[in-house]
């Protein structure tokens, strides 16, 4: 199967078909959560469907190739929503669904912060900061070897109060990466509660532009807006970020905007309550 993006691409897509994707990422999620580790529930539920909308609508790749040179690169730089990364992963052929079971286990290659033994994953990432760095080496280097390939850097906004951030945001500024588009999950938790009341990030739009990246804001559920920003490419001259508005916890009411949804080891009445709340809310 091929996800490739198409020559004159509709301007959503396939918006039922991505609908059901999230869906079944989101109950993958929650089965990981229930295993013998527990995941981090609450920051993957709300990266799901900017990470549909990537790999279903945006991103040119191969899942029968994950190495194919002439592919797009993605990064999840919050790594800890490794969860969301497989599931969407699997369910768009990149490894057999099955192989989500397998999540946390000694001995498998689904570990907690994603690793380049799954296929589709490009980088160990997790250790917070680090993503954006990486994603502008890539894009780097594409412009200079004269590649027409684009690079997308998922991150979460409490990772945005790690300096080296900011040092990756000049540089790719300052060398015109326009192949490079950052997005920020923006559910406003961290593992220790509201990131403005932490370390405040607000004026977060302002504070991109001012180091020069051509910023823009989204509802980061809706693939109606979600998609075509995410189509568009930057503008020449340098990179963009999209500020995605997300809900930690989307889609499982109960767990919604509550930082305890951060990392959760969910017992099997826990589990049983979380799956039907989200199918009820379908």
């Amino acid at each position: 199967m091929s996800v490739e993006a198409l020559a004159e691409p509709s301007p959503v897509g396939d918006l039922v078909g991505l609908h059901r994707t999230a869906l079944a990422v989101r109950e993958h999620i929650l089965a990981m959560g229930a295993g013998a580790v527990g995941t981090h529930v609450g920051g993957s539920l709300s990266a799901v469907d900017i990470l549909v909308a990537l790999y279903r609508e945006v991103l040119r790749v191969r899942p029968d190739e994950p190495g194919w040179p002439d592919r797009d690169h993605f990064i999840l730089s919050k790594g800890h929503a490794s969860a969301a990364l497989y599931a969407t992963l699997a369910e768009c052929g990149f490894f057999p669904v099955e192989e989500l079971g397998t999540y946390g286990r000694a001995g498998g290659r689904l570990m907690a912060h994603p690793t380049p033994a799954v296929p589709g994953v490009e980088f160990a990432t997790g250790s917070l900061g680090h993503g954006l760095a990486l994603g502008a080496g890539l894009a780097l280097a594409a412009k200079r070897a004269g590649r027409d390939k684009r690079v997308f850097v998922l991150m979460g906004d409490g990772e945005l109060q790690e300096g080296s951030v900011w040092e990756a945001a000049m540089a790719a500024a300052h060398h015109e990466l326009d192949n490079l588009t950052a997005i920020v999950d923006r559910n406003r938790l961290q593992i220790s509660g509201s990131t403005e009341d932490r370390l405040r990030l607000e004026p977060l739009a302002d504070k991109w532009r001012a180091f020069g990246w051509q910023t823009s804001e989204v509802d980061g559920h809706d693939f109606a807006q979600l998609v075509p920003a995410l189509r568009t490419p930057p503008s020449a001259g340098g990179p963009a970020v999209l500020i995605a508005d997300t809900v930690k916890g989307r889609g499982v009411r109960h767990l919604q905007h509550r930082k305890q949804s951060h990392f959760a080891k969910l017992g099997p009445e826990a589990y049983e309550r979380a799956v039907t709340a989200l199918r009820a809310a379908a």
